[in-house]
């Protein structure tokens, strides 16, 4: 069989796979010659370039390289099997949340903006003895509470469903939000994107945060309501990796709004992703070699 990946070097990462050639197509140029079963993306792919997924021959599964795939499927011909990047990404989602929470908490922009002046900024909250609300608690989720119970936090984690859990005790639920939101000193979003959680965090989500609280997104920018965002800066803290709109233009107001620090989507973008990345499309390539079943299947 064949597959194709975005770069030479994820090819090489990949390394040989018995049974497979791998070929390099990013989705610019004529696709490879013959059949293709199997196709990487590049990590950052636009909608154009998943529409050329109808110009591959054999094509029966596309494996993304985020952990995020809103308005993909939509766009690939019927019957492929869509899978994402769950778990390729944990590790760096979780490590730049944690340095997002710090940054805002311990005023590290304001340091920054007034270097070369000393100015007192006593007060500041600890990450430790904070409450913390994990709100989407999968496997970055998961990840990101590793990370913060050490640091002498209480964990509280929501997820679309309630149920037991080792690390954090119970999960809860999406409904239970109006209850814990008024509690939170952070909050952390890591809910995938789809109707249900578009606008998630609205005016009257935001509204219920105590005076200071800290909300921090690295999952997908309309999981916020932006102008929910600029009616709340100030009163709260907010730290953003992802935006709406994305690429968020120069100029826009949450550039200026107080106690909001923005980063440009580079939470999972690090050295950790490339040998995870071609891990995951080693294992599935012999998966498929096998006949075996895929992870991270999220539609076909």
């Amino acid at each position: 069989m064949r597959a194709a990946v975005a770069t030479e070097e994820l090819a090489r990462a990949v390394g040989p796979v018995d049974g497979v050639e791998v070929v390099v197509w990013n989705g610019d140029g004529p696709p490879p010659d013959g059949e293709v079963e199997l196709w990487v993306p590049h990590y950052a792919t636009r909608a154009d370039v998943i529409d050329r997924g109808h110009e591959l021959r054999g094509l029966r599964v596309v494996q993304l390289q985020s952990a995020g795939y809103d308005g993909v499927a939509e766009r690939l011909p019927d019957g492929i099997t869509l899978c994402n990047a769950t778990g390729v990404h944990d590790d760096a989602t979780a490590e730049h949340a944690i340095g997002l929470v710090l940054a805002s908490l311990r005023g590290i922009p304001e340091a920054v903006r007034g270097h070369g002046h000393w100015q007192p900024m006593p007060g500041r909250r600890s990450l430790a003895d904070a409450r913390v609300l994990v709100l989407g608690y999968g496997s970055i989720g998961r990840a990101l509470a590793e990370r913060l119970l050490p640091m002498r936090t209480t964990v509280t984690a929501v997820a679309s469903r309630r149920r037991d859990d080792d690390l954090v005790g119970r999960v809860r639920g999406i409904d239970d939000l109006p209850e814990l939101l008024p509690e939170q000193d952070v909050v952390v979003v890591l809910v995938p994107l789809s109707e249900a959680t578009r606008g998630l965090l609205d005016d009257d989500a935001l509204a219920l945060l105590p005076d200071g609280a800290l909300v921090v997104n690295v999952a997908r920018g309309p999981v916020l309501d932006t102008e929910a965002v600029l009616r709340h800066a100030g009163r709260l803290r907010f730290a953003l990796d992802v935006t709406d709109p994305e690429p968020l233009p120069d100029g826009h107001p949450l550039w200026s709004a107080p106690e909001v620090l923005i980063t440009p989507h580079v939470a999972g973008g690090t050295t950790a992703m490339l040998p995870r990345m071609a891990a995951l499309v080693r294992a599935q390539l012999e998966r498929m070699v096998a006949a075996g079943a895929l992870v991270n299947v999220v539609s076909h």
